[in-house]
């Protein structure tokens, strides 16, 4: 008869008995209860249920108790690494050892709750779990923030920081000091927070963390004794961690009896209860039926619900100082959750926090809906995706040829990519992509295109309006510094790569007896499409690539059109270094052959700068029958 009852969560439990006490009183006259199980069965499992219900809310209440944990129990931390360095498996591990998810060998990436974090095998959004975990003798509240390690996501990992006093630094025991993990150990030490290192990935067959240790001690000057060594694919040594994490990272700093001081560091979007706004306590407390204020847009809301991530919603009556949580308070415009934003009570303003330096898109691509009649249900996916993911930049376009549109800016490529497989997969949604671009500044020579624009220096995300020669002084383009670790024996093959995407050698330097550290200043346009596929394909898969805002620098840029039998086609304009229009001139009139359907007349596929044509593909007629 047990087999009857559902999952024993607290509203299926309650539905499951409403409901069928409801038939069982009002179909008397149907065998189909009393066949099943008999009046006596039946109300003997009804009594089950409600048993199932009382321990779950007594155990609720007697292990979410908040106010068991002070602040000098409490320790907020992030783990950051490289691309699969097994920063979400050691994670899965932590849950496991702290009782939040059972031992299992199904326990795989518990934290990437996206589909595509799945797919790919990488962390694409932060996520919170609150752990529980007693430690000689004293209950400590540790609150674990997942990070990505791709750096087209290094906006999650900034941000998490912000509500964290320590990280875990993880490294792979095979692989080594890679590129990302130089970028996040420098934005966890910009931030002044503790850093413990730990060495992943021991039980491989070459693993060699004597080697590991002496990197790390020679590029981030922390002792070797410092650094824990683990498996977290097996569980080796992880609990020593949790100890490293209480013994070395330090309790959150408050302010004595201040009022309430909220971080909102993350949010995310419930079709049913609005905004789900992860925040920070730095001071004060919250609790259900009070009423905030974002210091943002001086808006009120009352509180709804308070809660922690263990790592699902879970609701508690208070949330203290120095606390991480969750609390929903009828936010329904997206617009209204400002990442960065202080939350404080209403009767008891504060100063706001210093909030989050904004995002700066490095790649621009058109996005068009498929069919305009689609347009308003793409227009409210945009904005709850983009509400889960701060970084995008969201500005309204329109076409000749594709209809209404936005102009989207991105971190980098692979940033793109996973935006635009997010919105199929959770919205459903349909788009057109247009090729991704860069954003480029032009100086305004001409009086009149200054006082049309406002500014004498205007940026371009746009390809079809890139301004005229004879307006422009000097056109800009936007550089970054390249950091590349690789073994010695590719150090040739690299340099040329660079070379060959104008690039210029700022530093050299081995990290140890094999590995060297290359930094390069490149123009961004000659790295956001293929540079890092090409790096790993001449370093057999070796080398790691990482890359920060570098400003812009003059250049000489040109605008190139794509004739379709004469006529511009608005959506192909392209801007290219002039030295290489022909390139890639070319490289386009030939694809665009490849890929047009063939037709019953000649179509010429022209590359042209101004009216000079510099490059051309001709598609000859196919003839019907053959």
């Amino acid at each position: 008869m047990f087999s009857l009852i559902p999952h024993p969560t607290t509203k299926c439990l309650r539905l499951w008995t409403y409901t069928t006490c409801a038939h069982f009183r009002y179909l008397p006259k149907k065998n189909y209860f009393r066949k099943t199980c008999g009046q006596q069965n039946f109300m003997e499992t009804v009594h089950a249920v409600n048993i199932l219900q009382q321990k779950q809310f007594s155990t609720q209440k007697e292990t979410l108790d908040m106010c068991e944990y002070g602040v000098e129990n409490i320790r907020n931390f992030s783990i950051i690494a490289h691309v699969d360095h097994g920063k979400s498996t050691l994670a899965d591990r932590l849950l496991e050892i702290t009782g939040r998810i059972p031992k299992a060998d199904s326990n795989k990436q518990v934290l990437d709750k996206l589909q595509v974090e799945r797919e790919r095998g990488i962390t694409v959004k932060a996520q919170t779990a609150s752990l529980f975990y007693t430690f000689q003798g004293k209950k400590y509240l540790l609150n674990l923030i997942d990070t990505p390690g791709h750096v087209d996501f290094s906006y999650e990992v900034s941000r998490s920081l912000s509500a964290c006093q320590g990280v875990l630094l993880v490294v792979d025991a095979n692989e080594g000091i890679q590129a990302q993990t130089v970028a996040n150990f420098f934005l966890a030490f910009e931030a002044q927070l503790t850093i413990v290192p730990v060495i992943n990935k021991i039980d491989l067959k070459n693993a060699d963390p004597e080697r590991v240790e002496k990197q790390i001690e020679k590029m981030f000057d922390i002792p070797r004794s410092d650094c824990i060594r683990i498996s977290a694919k097996l569980g080796t040594n992880v609990e020593s961690v949790l100890h490293d994490v209480i013994t070395k990272i330090p309790p959150p700093k408050l302010e004595n009896n201040s009022p309430l001081k909220a971080l909102l560091f993350d949010s995310t979007f419930d079709h049913y209860r609005g905004v789900v706004a992860n925040i920070a306590l730095f001071g004060g407390e919250v609790c259900k039926g009070d009423r905030i204020v974002s210091a943002h847009n001086g808006k009120g809301y009352d509180v709804n619900e308070v809660g922690i991530l263990t790592p699902e919603e879970v609701p508690v009556k208070k949330l203290y100082a120095g606390q991480v949580g969750y609390v929903i308070a009828g936010m329904k415009d997206v617009q209204e959750a400002q990442i960065g934003d202080t939350l404080y009570l209403q009767k008891q303003p504060v100063e706001s926090l210093p909030g989050f330096k904004s995002a700066k898109p490095m790649v621009f691509a058109g996005m068009y809906p498929v069919d305009q009649s689609e347009y308003n249900n793409l227009k409210s996916a945009l904005e709850k995706l983009t509400l889960n993911d701060p970084s995008v930049t969201v500005h309204r376009d329109s076409s000749p040829a594709l209809g209404a549109g936005w102009r989207l800016g991105f971190l980098g490529l692979l940033h793109l990519e996973v935006f635009n497989q997010r919105l199929e997969q959770e919205y459903n949604a349909s788009v057109i992509m247009t090729a991704p671009t860069v954003p480029y500044r032009a100086v305004l020579s001409s009086q009149k295109m200054i006082k049309e624009y406002g500014e004498e220096v205007i940026t371009i995300v746009n390809p079809a309006e890139f301004p005229d020669k004879c307006h422009i002084s000097e056109y800009l383009e936007p550089m970054v510094q390249g950091t590349i670790i690789s073994p010695d024996e590719y150090i040739g093959k690299i340099m040329a790569l660079c070379l060959s995407r104008r690039g210029v050698q700022k530093s050299m330097v081995y990290i140890d007896e094999h590995r060297v550290m290359m930094k390069y200043l490149l123009p961004l346009n000659e790295i956001v499409v293929d540079f890092y596929d090409g790096l790993k394909s001449l370093s057999s898969g070796y080398a790691s690539f990482d890359y920060e805002d570098a400003g812009y620098q003059p250049a000489d840029l040109v605008k190139m059109d794509i004739l379709l039998n004469g006529r511009p086609v608005e959506e192909l304009v392209t801007i290219a270094h002039k030295e290489k229009a022909y390139q890639v001139g070319k490289t386009i009139c030939e694809r665009l052959s490849d890929s047009i359907p063939r037709q019953l007349f000649e179509i010429a596929i022209q590359a042209s700068i101004g009216s000079k044509i510099i490059a051309r593909e001709t598609m000859e007629v196919t003839l019907q029958g053959k």
